[in-house]
């Protein structure tokens, strides 16, 4: 996974939030805490396609023109495990550590049932796919 810029999780975490496909100019009209003009819009939006962390989901109507909408190519949840299993993120250590304390902490049962189900449900695929 390549890396990407403060600026470029920011308009992920923008289309995350919105959970629709945006097109430039409304990604521009939602940051109003940031200055990004078009042009840097336009950047980040091309080098997010070149590191396929976004797409065109298709075309919608503004004003006399039509305008491509992009949407992300995973959820929030796909992407932030690929950095911490990449350790690629400064905490991505500290979450390990916190899960595994979590779980060792943890008192309620059917909380513990859910995870276990889950694990085991993991690694019934992972040795389906490997044999």
């Amino acid at each position: 996974m390549k890396k990407i810029t403060d600026s470029e999780r920011e308009v992920l975490n923008l289309l995350w939030d919105m959970g629709e496909p945006l097109s430039s100019t409304e990604i521009v009209k939602l940051s109003v805490d940031k200055t990004w003009k078009p042009s840097y819009i336009h950047i980040m939006i091309k080098s997010l396609l070149d590191k396929e962390m976004i797409r065109v989901a298709g075309f919608k109507k503004t004003t006399k023109n039509y305008a491509r909408v992009f949407e992300p190519t995973m959820t929030r949840e796909q992407w932030s495990l690929i950095q911490i299993k990449q350790g690629k993120n400064e905490y991505g250590d500290l979450i390990k550590k916190m899960l595994v304390s979590f779980l060792q902490e943890e008192t309620d049962e059917k909380i513990l049932s859910e995870l276990s189900e889950s694990i085991t449900k993991r690694k019934k695929e992972l040795n389906d796919v490997s044999s």
